[in-house]
Formats: C-alpha cells, sequence, structure tokens
C-alpha cells in the first residue's frame, strides 16, 4: 500500500512541527506549507491524500485554498484555525472542509480525526488501500502525476494539454512497448472506430518538442517506422 501523505499548511511553524511530529509517529508522509500558494503547489505537484489547513495564511486564504482544491480533488481537508465561534466552524463546513479544530487544541485529538478521516476515505475508495502507487510515474527523465495531471521533466514543470499527457502516460507507463497510431486514438480520445492518424501524429510533434527533444539526439518518443510510437525512456 503506498504511504499516505498529509499537507499541514500553517504560517505559525511550531504549530506545523509539532502536528508533523505527531502524525509521523503514526507513519504518515508529512509536508508542510507555511502560505495557502505554497498549500496549492504542493497540491498541485504531489500526491496528497488529505490536508491541515489554517484559516488565516499569508498570500490565500484557507476558504480559498479549499475552493480550489475542491475543483479538482477529493481528499478529506481539516480546518485547524484560531476562529472559534460556531460561526466560524459553520462557515468553514460549508466552504468545504470535512471537519474543524480550534486552536490551542490537543495533538492527540487531531491524529484521532486525521485517522478517522482517512477510515472514511478509503472506505468511499477501497482502490486507495488495495492498489500499487501510481501517484508518481517516473521514466527517462520524466515526472508524472496522474491524480493532479503535471509533468515534470528533468524537476521542471511542463505545459501539456490534456490529451498530450494521456498520450505521454499511456507510451511512459509502458517503456519500450509500440502502440500503433490507431491504439493510441482509441485509447486516448476513446473512440471506438479509427479516423485520427493525423491527429495523433500533430499530437506526437508538439508533445517532442514540449519534452525539448528538438535539442536531444536520444529522443524520448521513438517512431517504429511502420508500426508507431514507443517510449524510450
Amino acid at each position: 500500500m503506498k504511504p499516505i501523505s498529509i499537507l499541514i499548511a500553517d504560517d505559525e511553524e511550531e504549530i506545523a512541527d509539532l502536528i508533523e511530529l505527531h502524525l509521523s509517529k503514526e507513519g504518515y508522509r508529512c509536508m508542510k506549507a507555511c502560505d495557502g500558494q505554497e498549500a496549492l503547489d504542493v497540491i498541485r505537484t504531489q500526491p496528497i491524500d488529505l490536508a491541515i489547513l489554517d484559516i488565516m495564511m499569508p498570500k490565500i486564504d484557507g476558504y480559498e485554498v479549499t475552493r480550489q482544491i475542491r475543483e479538482q480533488y477529493h481528499l478529506p481537508i481539516i480546518f485547524l484555525s484560531a476562529k472559534t465561534t460556531d460561526l466560524d466552524k459553520i462557515t468553514g463546513l460549508v466552504r468545504g472542509a470535512d471537519d474543524y479544530m480550534t486552536k490551542p487544541f490537543n495533538p492527540m485529538e487531531l491524529v484521532a480525526r486525521v485517522n478517522a478521516q482517512l477510515r472514511r476515505f478509503i472506505h468511499l475508495n477501497p482502490s486507495m488501500a488495495s492498489t500499487p502507487d501510481v501517484s508518481v510515474l517516473e521514466a527517462g527523465g520524466v515526472r508524472l502525476f496522474p491524480e493532479q495531471r503535471t509533468a515534470f521533466l528533468y524537476g521542471e514543470p511542463i505545459e501539456l494539454t490534456p490529451k498530450e499527457f494521456d498520450i505521454l502516460m499511456l507510451l511512459a507507463s509502458h517503456p519500450k512497448k509500440v502502440f500503433s497510431s490507431e491504439h493510441i486514438f482509441q485509447q486516448v480520445w476513446g473512440e471506438a472506430y479509427y479516423e485520427g492518424g493525423n491527429t495523433v501524429m500533430v499530437h506526437i510533434r508538439t508533445l517532442r518538442k514540449k519534452l525539448g527533444e528538438d535539442q536531444h539526439k536520444n529522443k524520448l518518443i521513438k517512431t517504429v517506422w511502420g508500426v508507431g510510437y514507443t517510449f524510450n525512456g
């Protein structure tokens, strides 16, 4: 089973360190952010299973971070905030949080709530507990994050269209396997018939440019003439 990763976003370093200490003892992998923008950057580039967010963070507050997370992801979110009124708690839950704790807090209670949220999430998403870790795919200097649909080449982000990402994911998941244009079209476009040979070729061409293959002799995507394409990583 893949390690469970938790994001701790709080501009109070002592609090973030305290939470990390207790969650690490439970075997969780912790990542920290000191402001809302950094929290979103982590979410978009790393596999995160649960987020603990302060509300009053610099740059982007916890409400807006939650709104943006909810546009793409379904992970549990716990607000940990100095805002203590009942209205604050109701607002936090309405804005998308799954739980709400106030500061000062008991670290062991927070751990118990994290465990409860993850149990519920895993129950509703059993594949999370039973499948191997496919949250990151690494091959030939390429790193792909399927859940976030983000791609990196030698540590640098590359901007891919949805179809380019799907093509790269398909090829990189099966290095050295040759895929025909017809197979790629059927897998990526989801069509039961084939009428897109040129479409595949154009997408492969632009994908190669974004992978910097114009400057490298060792091409990541290799053409097997008369057959199709293969990932050469």
